[in-house]
């Protein structure tokens, strides 16, 4: 029998009724000391859905302000294991992740890892498109997730684009989590909605601070230089569809394209119009 890892499991929901049972059962009994679930006033059958699967369940109130739900939870959540991972309702661990899991906190010297994710749209699993990687899982007290003192730019209570930042090692799992949401291509869009009005009061806030631009990764640091300009979108279309594969998906491939275009355009033209707005 597999010996439980010394790792807490946080999942940050709100109303996850369609997601959240299959994302507790796809974890099993035997794999984490224990698991969280870190509500935000959820209206569904979220809770009854935790509590039937006999895991914690603490509640969040947010104020609009720092900190976000992660990080108030690192904070405020009396952690006794010596890792914690931030899952989603909507993924799903795999087989070959949790072995792999397994063997990389047996002995590593890293204080985080860096995890990789497959993506499903419409019900497909991309094959091709931009991949997918998040630093999700690291040690207690190594860090948390960058922070950001906005006044209640959008609704997102929860740290969607803020990365952690770990003192140490940082560490990689290849082996992939399924990322699987089952809420339909409405709730996607109205999320990425929300998701450009802060990226966009992001941008404002943050670009002329060197101070903040000197924490950002690579990847933050290419998107916000592209976010100067209208040609994000198409950039980030041409990259997916064409140089990432993502014509392998068909249709479908080409449909989630449009939309991650769409999503970027936005940002420009949400930046934009904050930036007439001040003028």
């Amino acid at each position: 029998m597999n010996k439980v890892l010394n790792l807490t499991i946080a999942i940050p929901v709100k109303n996850e009724e369609k997601n959240l049972l299959g994302c507790i059962k796809a974890i099993g009994k035997d794999l984490a000391k224990q698991i969280v679930i870190i509500d935000s006033g959820s209206t569904d059958k979220t809770i009854e859905i935790a509590k039937s699967q006999d895991v914690d369940v603490v509640n969040f109130n947010w104020d609009g302000k720092f900190p976000k739900k992660r990080n108030w939870f690192l904070r405020n959540y009396n952690l006794t294991t010596k890792w914690v991972l931030f899952l989603d309702a909507d993924e799903y661990l795999t087989p070959e992740f949790k072995t792999e899991l397994r063997a990389k906190l047996k002995q590593t010297q890293a204080v985080g890892f860096w995890l990789n994710y497959t993506i499903y749209f419409m019900g497909k699993k991309l094959k091709g498109g931009y991949p997918l990687n998040k630093l999700a899982l690291f040690q207690v007290g190594a860090g948390e997730y960058e922070r950001i003192d906005e006044d209640k730019w959008s609704n997102l209570d929860m740290e969607i684009h803020e990365h952690p930042i770990l003192k140490g090692e940082i560490g990689y799992i290849k082996s992939k989590i399924d990322h699987r949401d089952f809420r339909g291509v409405s709730h996607y869009m109205n999320k990425h909605n929300e998701y450009a009005s802060w990226e966009a009061y992001r941008y404002i806030k943050t670009i002329n601070d060197e101070a903040a631009k000197a924490k950002w990764t690579w990847k933050q640091k290419i998107k916000y230089k592209l976010m100067q300009s209208a040609l994000i979108g198409p950039v980030y279309f041409i990259g997916s569809f064409v140089f990432y594969g993502g014509w392998k998906d068909g249709a479908t491939g080409f449909a989630f394209a449009i939309l991650k275009k769409a999503y970027f355009t936005q940002i420009y033209c949400k930046i934009k119009e904050l930036s007439n707005n001040e003028k």
